[in-house]
């Protein structure tokens, strides 16, 4: 009998990942522009603004060359941006069309709807990473980081993935429509550009610059670059993943909070 309830919220939670994996793959609109907007903003900065911004890096081939190897972070980061939009998209059509109000009245643990949203993104944004990583590579991206480096980058991208959804699945919950849920997660894909994603901080004005020093993608994108780059990592990887937590945290609490209130 314990058995049988321990595994209850397992076996829903993995019914509700399969749906909205199901979901993806038979609404794939939803899908395909989550990853074609990371891919053109990387064709778009290599090849039309590459050589002009990486002769400003210097290094020891300078132009696109180097500059591919910048900006994949910042392109990383975005295309986790991208994919929560569509978690928050998602969470809203759900609790907009009534399906959420159905699966209250049926014999299926309350955890498993949100955690099928969470896995599901998750799912969808490391399989969103591996191509636009594969497009880097096509275009020139050439990675110095050790095997090491890239099972400690998997696991910076998937906190950060983590920590994204949950605030996106509060945001969806948080929305009066669809239409809300799609415009409210959009400042966390500008967030690279007011950092270091793009340019080095050292090139902004002081009160830019203090902002792109502080908020949270820029540690972020440090560490990503470094991982890849097989640079000192410093202080940026604790930083980063401090981020993650509270970001995480607050999401989750506020989700959580939302879902379980009074309909």
């Amino acid at each position: 009998m314990t058995t049988a309830v321990a595994s209850h919220p397992l076996r829903d939670s993995t019914t509700m990942v399969r749906r909205n994996l199901k979901r993806m793959l038979r609404y794939p609109s939803m899908t395909v522009p989550l990853i074609a907007m990371p891919v053109l903003l990387l064709l778009l900065f290599v090849y039309v603004f590459g050589g002009t911004l990486g002769a400003g890096l210097g290094g020891a081939s300078g132009g696109r060359a180097e500059y591919v190897n910048y900006v994949v972070p910042a392109i990383l980061v975005i295309t986790v941006s991208t994919v929560v939009q569509g978690t928050a998209i998602s969470v809203a059509m759900d609790m907009t069309e009534g399906i959420v109000a159905r699966f209250r009245t049926m014999s299926i643990a309350r955890v498993s709807v949100l955690t099928g949203h969470v896995i599901g993104s998750l799912i969808q944004a490391l399989l969103s990473l591996a191509v636009v990583t594969g497009v880097a590579l096509l275009i020139g991206f050439e990675p110095r980081g050790s095997v090491g480096d890239w099972f400690a980058l998997v696991g910076v991208l998937a906190a950060v993935t983590f920590a994204l959804i949950w605030f996106t699945v509060a945001i969806g919950q948080a929305s009066q429509s669809v239409e809300a849920a799609s415009n409210l997660p959009m400042p966390l894909m500008f967030l690279p550009f007011l950092g270091s994603g793009f340019v080095p901080t050292d090139s902004m004005p002081d009160g830019v610059r203090w902002f792109a020093e502080h908020q949270p993608f820029t540690p972020i994108m440090e560490s990503i670059r470094a991982l890849l780059m097989d640079r000192p990592l410093g202080n940026d990887l604790w930083i980063a993943l401090a981020w993650c937590a509270g970001i995480a945290l607050v999401g989750y609490v506020w989700a959580k909070r939302l879902y379980n209130r009074t309909a």
